[in-house]
């Protein structure tokens, strides 16, 4: 791969995430060839409809979220519900898929990393309904 294909990557991720997430820089870092593959194939899976897409971008992050549930994966889960939800992702629509993952994968997947992603995107809710707080004066230290 060249430095064009790590330069798409990092831009890819820089447009989903605002940064360059861990995970991905310790790939760039000791892979890069690797970390471009990858990421040319996520800049294809992660297209938005106006990309040319048939599935809108709320769609596939719940996609990615249940499909880390189902493999035990947490912190992909969270990451991914967190997108989800800036993308509009409703917490009756979270449970229903969570329930979805429960029957085909058992009360293991719940257990281990469905109620630990619902109660995040709980979290990321309340926040979102929580007033913002007051601007701070100077001198209130």
């Amino acid at each position: 791969m060249t430095d064009e294909a790590i330069q798409r990557g990092i831009d890819n991720l820089m447009q989903t995430f605002g940064r360059v997430p861990d995970t991905f820089r310790v790939m760039l870092e000791h892979a890069p060839e690797a970390f471009a593959g990858y990421t040319t194939m996520r800049s294809f899976a992660m297209r938005d409809r106006h990309e040319g897409a048939a599935l809108d971008l709320k769609t596939k992050e719940f996609i990615f979220v249940l499909l880390d549930v189902a493999g035990g994966n947490l912190v992909g889960a969270k990451s991914h519900l967190t997108q989800a939800m800036k993308l509009g992702l409703t917490i009756p629509e979270l449970v229903e898929g969570l329930v979805q993952v429960m029957m085909a994968n058992g009360i293991t997947a719940w257990n281990l990393v469905g109620r630990p992603v619902l109660e995040h995107g709980l979290e990321i809710e309340a926040a979102a309904k929580a007033p913002a707080a007051p601007p701070r004066e100077r001198g209130d230290d």
